[in-house]
């Protein structure tokens, strides 16, 4: 379970950098260049979403990074990646699979009781 948990959160925390990379550039995009229309509009809390785009992805690749070792701490921190995301982006096409991805190796690594065998 904990080797899951590792792989779960390492995916996780990758697509979750390629969803932070692009939602922190939009907002930057709409600070810089304004609204465009009704098309592209500047998010409501710019600051959560900026600073979700930054940890979460990091919180879930540490997290799996650990699950071996401490899967007490790495388990808590892919559930906070998880809501954490869910939090700032919501849930949708592109953050269902990070979000589902950093939850279940949450779940995983909380859930492993002794160590994997090799």
């Amino acid at each position: 379970m904990r080797n899951a948990a590792l792989t779960l959160g390492v995916i996780a925390g990758v697509i979750g950098l390629i969803v932070g990379f692009f939602t922190y550039g939009y907002t930057v995009f709409i600070d810089t260049f304004g609204a465009v229309g009704d098309l592209a509009r500047q998010v409501e809390n710019v600051t959560l979403v900026r600073g979700a785009a930054l940890l979460a992805p990091i919180l879930a690749i540490a997290g799996g990074a650990m699950a071996r070792s401490n899967n007490l701490l790495g388990g808590i921190f892919m559930l906070a990646s998880a809501t954490g995301m869910y939090w700032a982006f919501g849930f949708g096409v592109f953050t269902m699979f990070p979000i589902a991805m950093s939850g279940l190796g949450g779940l995983l690594a909380l859930g492993a009781r002794r160590p994997d065998n090799a």
